[in-house]
């Protein structure tokens, strides 16, 4: 059953597996113990360090392995925070951002500290200058910046060495969370602190990488002990250790090569599935991205019902759509490229996906989308885009009550009326899914209507559409 979403996690390496049954024997014993036994374990943590951290570029010094790749994310930003905290309390992020680090901002407001989001584009990247502009237009002190090397949900790549430039010149540090890129390569520019997770590159879950640059201002919040340079207490869970840095370096070693053949199979579905799938939006942009993920999203589809009809086809795939969640909040990354959030799918190959497993997902996909669809009651492509009529009579404006119902439902009963309005005559779609919010105006700029805006309404929010020819 081809494994379609190593951007959430990667199947193990084999080295890792090699180095986790080796370390399992050889690195039970306590690292900080001086006996024969805790020596052997700290030769082992040791040679992991210095693995990691040429990985990364930094001092082996400089780097700690976390519990996970949230928990680096938390403990780095709050550190940094506490430890500039006379410089300000002002913390600046991207939208798009994991949700780790927005959940430690939202922790950081809650704490009477000030968050500054940066906007993106409709391809998922900041614009140049953004973080320039954030600092620049703070009105007090700001103690940290957070950036993202890659999207984990469209791939997009963020120009970090600029970002980092941008805030040395302002004297603040900038922390990169490198989860979905560190496995493809160093994330380059003058960052000050990183953060990563071995899960997404093949290692083992259950190990995260905080990385801390010489003469960054830093104090750990948590009640510290001996390990790790006291900033992530706690027994190491050195076998695991051990796997994630052999695989790193493996996949290292294998990057480039792997990543021209991905790049080639994404660009492959990135092309085709328009071609294949009526009313598709594919998101993310489009060369500057991670080689093995394509994200698209896809008219009149159920987000939930589309990955469960993928899986009966034996594919497993993930979806940054409202409908796979256990709330109706679409997206955020979504949300702020201000793209499409129904019938989402993320497909992100694992190293050694074969071809062929790509040409049977494009032949299955078609027929699936179709039938969700179909299930829906969705209206065929040419019933979703009426042509200029001829005859003004109907009534030059239409309510559709879709108050209750969960999206696509709401676009699809839009898109089954738009017909029924001249040309200039407005449709207005009552709903209280957050997502409509999203989907209705995508799916305007999708079929050539005016979207007007929306107002409040008894229990949800007026959408307005107007038919244009």
């Amino acid at each position: 059953m081809p494994y379609f979403d190593a951007a959430s996690s990667a199947p193990l390496h084999p080295v890792a597996r090699q180095a986790l049954l080796a370390a399992l024997d050889e690195g039970w014993a306590d690292p900080a113990r001086l006996y024969r036994e805790g020596r052997r374990a700290r030769l082992l943590l040791d040679a992991a360090r210095e693995a990691a951290a040429e990985a990364v570029g930094c001092r082996p010094d400089e780097l700690v392995f976390t519990p996970s790749g949230t928990r680096a994310v938390h403990e780095g930003i709050a550190g940094a925070l506490a430890g500039r905290r006379r410089a300000g309390r002002r913390l600046i992020v991207s939208a798009v951002e994991h949700s780790s680090v927005l959940h430690t901002a939202g922790a950081h407001e809650a704490d009477g500290g000030t968050v500054t989001e940066v906007p993106v584009d409709r391809t998922g990247r900041i614009a140049p200058g953004a973080y320039a502009a954030a600092l620049r237009e703070a009105p007090d002190g700001v103690a940290l910046a957070c950036l993202q090397s890659a999207n984990h949900e469209v791939g997009t790549l963020q120009p970090v060495a600029e970002a980092a430039e941008e805030c040395a010149a302002a004297g603040v540090p900038l922390l990169v969370d490198a989860a979905q890129s560190l496995g493809w390569g160093p994330t380059e520019g003058n960052w000050s602190l990183l953060t990563a997770s071995a899960h997404k590159w093949g290692g083992p879950a259950g190990v995260g990488l905080l990385a801390v640059r010489k003469g960054v201002r830093f104090r750990t919040v948590q009640p510290a002990d001996e390990r790790e340079s006291g900033r992530s207490p706690g027994f190491e869970n050195l076998p695991a250790i051990v796997a994630a840095a052999a695989s790193l370096r493996a996949v290292r070693a294998e990057a480039a090569a792997e990543a021209e053949r991905l790049r080639g199979l994404v660009d492959r579905i990135r092309a085709r599935v328009p071609e294949l799938v009526p009313e598709v939006e594919v998101v993310g942009d489009p060369e500057r991205r991670l080689p093995h993920l394509v994200t698209f999203s896809c008219l009149y589809v159920d987000g939930e019902a589309l990955l469960h009809e993928l899986d009966r086809a034996e594919f497993s795939v993930s979806s940054g759509s409202s409908c796979t969640s256990s709330t109706l909040t679409p997206s955020h990354v979504l949300r702020a490229m201000g793209v499409l959030s129904e019938g989402n799918v993320r497909v992100s190959l694992p190293r050694g996906t074969a071809e062929a497993e790509v040409d049977r997902f494009l032949e299955v996909l078609p027929g699936v989308v179709a039938d969700v669809r179909e299930h829906l009651g969705a209206p065929k492509p040419a019933e979703a885009a009426p042509g200029p009529d001829p005859d003004p009579e109907p009534e030059p404006e239409l309510v559709v009550d879709s108050l209750g119902k969960r999206c696509p439902i709401p676009v699809i009963e839009l898109a089954k009326v738009i017909g029924e309005v001249p040309v200039g005559g407005v449709v207005t779609v009552l709903s209280d899914d957050e997502a409509a919010r999203l989907d209705i105006p995508a799916w305007c700029e999708m079929r050539g209507q005016t979207y007007e805006g929306e107002r409040p309404a008894d229990r949800g929010v007026a959408y307005r559409v107007r038919r244009r020819a």
